[in-house]
């Protein structure tokens, strides 16, 4: 399955697809799967994260400072650069605000993980990464639409994401680790439990595109006109993200990291602030589930082409300490 994983994920994708225009009464049910084995995806990707390497690499200020520029200050220029480009329906423009200005904080790490990038330090940013998202979200929302509509967002989402998305999983992963390393029955639960990691990612994609697909049901011409700057996004984010790792000479692994966190964008949270939003600003969360769509097909595409871009012999600067990338996420793509 490692060997021919786009191939799996590409058939997830669609078999999500058709099962969602086929079945859309499975929608609901569906989308309550989706946290759960996010979660476990995740379980399994922090599994393969040693706590001390990731408690060191906290330390790394260029990543860091990298992460948080591109997310909080490149993207919301390249946003306001298009925002007066978007459709006009103040519901459609919120839903693209929500979505592409909050950073992805869960399957943005096994993707970066695929293309050879810095695991590690991205899961060590991901805290950093959400807690901001919740405390500027309402200001660029004021900034961008006006105050009638800043104060929309509510933290439960976003707190409740953290704990079964980043605390639990974690916790767990790294519970596993401390029995791994006593118990030879721990490690061959860790190492079982590793091998998961090609079907939850599969299995991932299969219900969120299930469960979100029939929800694109009657909002097709609005949505229309947004596809196009979903599109352009995630076709200049990789040179943006470049530009910003290269400004703090980051190494590849770090600049491929950099490049998947400033292209994906945290849809599977901001759902429920969309869902959440009054009757006539429904087509938000149209616009939003258009986005996890357009982003899933994009990231099947980033993992084969972002390596191309930041190749693994192209590394004329190295961040020390923390910086330093081992194991499985060194620069190596994931065999295809």
């Amino acid at each position: 399955m490692e060997r021919h994983q786009v191939a799996v994920y590409l058939a997830a994708l669609a078999v999500g697809a058709v099962l969602g225009w086929t079945a859309p009464d499975a929608g609901p049910g569906l989308e309550h799967a989706i946290n759960p084995v996010l979660g476990a995806l995740l379980y399994v990707t922090f599994l393969q994260v040693p706590a001390a390497e990731l408690v060191r690499s906290l330390r790394d200020g260029r990543f860091l400072s990298a992460a948080m520029g591109v997310n909080f200050l490149v993207v919301p220029l390249l946003v306001a650069a298009v925002f007066m480009f978007l459709p006009a329906d103040p519901a459609v423009r919120l839903g693209v605000l929500l979505v592409l200005l909050c950073p992805c904080v869960d399957y943005v790490i096994v993707f970066t993980g695929l293309a050879g990038g810095s695991g590690r330090r991205l899961l060590a940013a991901t805290p950093l990464l959400l807690a901001a998202q919740m405390v500027l979200l309402p200001g660029f929302l004021f900034l961008f639409m006006g105050s009638d509509l800043a104060d929309i967002v509510d933290a439960g989402p976003f707190l409740e994401a953290f704990l079964f998305l980043i605390v639990i999983p974690l916790a767990l992963a790294w519970a596993t680790q401390a029995w791994a390393a006593h118990r030879p029955v721990g490690q061959r639960v860790s190492d079982g439990a590793t091998v998961t990691m090609v079907p939850l990612m599969a299995a991932t994609l299969l219900i969120v595109v299930a469960s979100q697909v029939p929800k694109l049901d009657g909002g097709l011409t609005e949505v229309a006109g947004v596809v196009p700057f979903y599109v352009l996004f995630l076709a200049a984010m990789p040179f943006a993200g470049r530009a910003a790792a290269r400004l703090c000479r980051l190494d590849a692994p770090a600049t491929r990291a950099i490049v998947f966190t400033g292209a994906t964008r945290n849809s599977l949270v901001v759902l429920p602030l969309a869902l959440a939003l009054p009757d006539e600003l429904a087509v938000a969360a149209v616009v939003v589930v258009t986005q996890t769509l357009v982003e899933v097909l994009g990231m099947v595409a980033y993992v084969r082409l972002v390596p191309r871009l930041v190749p693994a012999d192209n590394q004329p600067h190295q961040s020390g300490g923390a910086g330093k990338s081992h194991g499985p996420d060194a620069g190596k793509p994931a065999p295809f």
